[in-house]
């Protein structure tokens, strides 16, 4: 007989989380009872619990309805991250381009993608072959897709310095320099914020 796998938990333990936040402010050497900090392990532990949410986010996407055309492009889809390194903040912007293969996803389902794997520790690396590995999977011709971040890690400590990180994954008939090429171009025009060519 093989072991059960234990099940994922659907909610944190917001109370734990309290004791430890309300710890960590004592080894800073913080009050954690004067009035400004009393309720922040709360706040801090119910703030835990949305910006980790993708972990239970089952945001799979579904092949909507069967539509003919050549490559949609979702632009400047907003995102959110944390780093797992520091655990802080990362955000900026992914595009997802990708060849349907007679069926299209829903517009909102691949914002609800972007937003299961953002919302968790993470890095962009790992965050944009994510969504292109779910993208693909779902039988797509091919998929680009680009994010653009800027992480607090590398402006508020270390190197303090502000530049931006921009990764990229593609796969499919994305991997055909003159097609992504066609298609990066398209990512880096000024036009609406959603493309169809």
């Amino acid at each position: 007989m093989y072991p059960q796998k234990k099940k994922k938990k659907d909610t944190i333990n917001k109370k734990n989380i309290e004791k430890l936040l309300r710890r960590l402010l004592i080894e800073l050497g913080e009050n954690p009872d004067r009035e400004g900090l009393i309720e922040t392990p709360k706040r801090m532990a119910e703030m835990y619990e949305e910006i980790f949410g993708g972990y239970k986010m089952n945001a799979e996407l579904e092949i909507s309805f069967s539509e003919e055309t050549d490559a949609i492009i979702a632009k400047g889809i907003q995102f959110y991250s944390m780093c797992e390194h520091h655990m802080l903040p990362f955000y900026g912007k992914i595009h997802i381009a990708y060849i349907p293969a007679g069926k299209v996803f829903g517009i909102s389902k691949l914002v609800r993608l972007v937003e299961k794997y953002a919302r968790r520790l993470q890095i962009q690396e790992r965050l944009t072959r994510e969504i292109a590995d779910e993208i693909m999977k779902m039988g797509v011709e091919g998929v680009l897709v680009v994010a653009e971040g800027e992480h607090l890690c590398m402006k508020m400590r270390g190197v303090r310095n502000s530049s931006s990180i921009i990764t990229v994954s593609h796969y499919g008939i994305m991997e055909q320099k003159e097609i992504r090429e066609h298609i990066l171009a398209l990512i880096h025009t000024s036009k609406p914020e959603l493309q169809i060519i």
